[in-house]
Parts: C-alpha cells; structure tokens; sequence
C-alpha cells in the first residue's frame, strides 16, 4: 500500500495541474494577534502539514475572509514551488477570524491501478466503488473533475462569541465543512462541526481529523444534519478533510469531486 500511495503522488505531482487526490488547505504564516494583516499559505500535500504544491495562482476562482462583522479580501501576493502566500488585512482595527479559499475546476485521468488508493484515501463509498468496477469490466479508463474548498479558523486574541459564531457561517462554497457556535476551540473541548453540499447538510459523509503532531488521522461520519462532535485531545493545527465524490450527472463515464478541508488551531497551555 505504501508503494502504491507512492507512485500516485509521483504521478500527480508530475501533471502539468496541481496535485489532485491530495489536499489543498490554509495555514497560518505569521500570527495574526494584534497584526493589521495577516498572512496565510494556501498549499496542496501527501499528508497535512507537509507543504508540497502551490495551487496555481489563476486556479483561485473565490477567496475571502471575515471578521464577524462582514466579509474582507484575501488576496494573493506571491507564488513559489510550495505555496501561494495570500494576506487579508485588519478592517477598523479588527483581524480577521475565519478565511476561504475556492479552487477552479482541473480534470484528470488516473491509472486504473491507483483508482483504489484514491478510495481507500477518501473512505469512498461502496456505491461509487460498485460503479467504479462495472465501468472498469466495459474497458473505461477513470476520468474526473475536481474541485477544491478550504476554510481555516484563525487564531488570535480573545473575540465575543457573537462575532466568532457569525465569521464560521456557511458563504456558500459548493462544499464546506465549518465550526459550529462562538465558543473558543479548547484542547479537550467537545466542538460541533457541520459539512454542507450546495448549502444542503450531507449525511453520512466521512471526515478525517489530522493533527500536525501526528500522521494518524481519526475518522468521524456525520448525522443526519450534517454533523460530528469530537474533543481534539491536544494543542497545535487540526486538519479535518474530506472528498465528495460521485458520477457527474452531465458528462458521460466521468467523476465529478469537491474536496474540503477546514484548518483549526488548538491554543497550547501556558
């Protein structure tokens, strides 16, 4: 299995587009507590947090920030091998909470072989394997469309709980998975996330929690409205990802993608 993870992202990041089964998430470059700007990192990888790909600068269709009280630009600086640097600036002296990123459409093709790898990853479906399968017995090579949609929450100074809950608020990203309520995120804390497709819940969606203290990931499936509790168990970056992945309803014998990913940081102790 080892191998095969490894031949799939020598061939994805040996494409002309930016790594494509891989995710794509924000990251903290400087700390924002009491700056007048902010600077963040948007970068595509194997395993979070290891930075291994910059999206591409025009493949940024959509990107924003909020303060709790509206909506601030995040616009994009400089482009290097790793990551494309982005910065949002301070609005009436106050940071920024919560920022967006939504990534264009890319297609790609994948070798039969790694079709598996890709959905052991994804903790794909058993209907989209079934398909898969019957596809692969008529001789049709995998085809797909993918896009990519990352929110991080920012940490910082101490914010009022209205103006946490109202940054975190759904802005219509096609897939996004968000925090729940204005409550500061604590280490061993229960948080309340929700993942929603088209501004709809989705239900039974697997979610993958990563820490960057640690390469093993823990597995959590929403509700029926869209959600899942856990207690991050100590401090440092969460990543929690997933992939929504299903037969496109327009092109023939081909997948249509949206990853999301949302960026929380655990405050340590004193």
């Amino acid at each position: 299995m080892h191998a095969a993870r490894a031949a799939l992202l020598a061939l994805l990041l040996g494409c002309a587009a930016p790594a494509w089964s891989h995710d794509s998430w924000l990251a903290v470059e400087r700390p924002a507590a009491g700056a007048a700007r902010a600077t963040l990192e948007l970068a595509t990888g194997n395993r979070f947090p290891v930075q291994e790909v910059a999206p591409a600068l025009d493949n940024v269709a959509r990107a924003g920030c909020s303060d709790g009280r509206g909506t601030m630009a995040l616009a994009a600086r400089r482009h290097d091998e790793r990551s494309l640097e982005m910065e949002v600036a301070a609005a009436g002296g106050q940071a920024a909470l919560a920022c967006w990123v939504e990534l264009g459409a890319l297609d790609i093709e994948l070798e039969p072989r790694l079709v598996q790898v890709y959905f052991d990853e994804i903790r794909a479906p058993q209907p989209v394997r079934t398909a898969w399968a019957r596809m692969h017995e008529r001789g049709v090579r995998w085809q797909e469309r993918y896009r990519k949609f990352a929110r991080i929450e920012l940490a910082g100074g101490p914010a009022p709980a209205a103006a946490l809950a109202a940054a975190r608020q759904p802005v219509g990203l096609d897939l996004e998975i968000v925090l729940l309520g204005g409550e500061p995120v604590r280490a061993g804390e229960a948080l309340a996330f929700q993942v929603l497709r088209d501004g709809q819940p989705l239900a039974g969606f697997p979610v993958e929690l990563v820490s960057d203290r640690s390469p093993v990931g823990i597995w959590r499936t929403t509700d029926a409205r869209g959600r899942l509790q856990h207690r991050l168990p100590f401090a440092g970056q969460w990543l929690l990802r997933g992939t929504d992945l299903r037969l496109s309803a327009t092109r023939r014998d081909t997948w249509e993608s949206r990853f999301a990913t949302l960026v929380v940081e655990v405050p340590g102790g004193d």
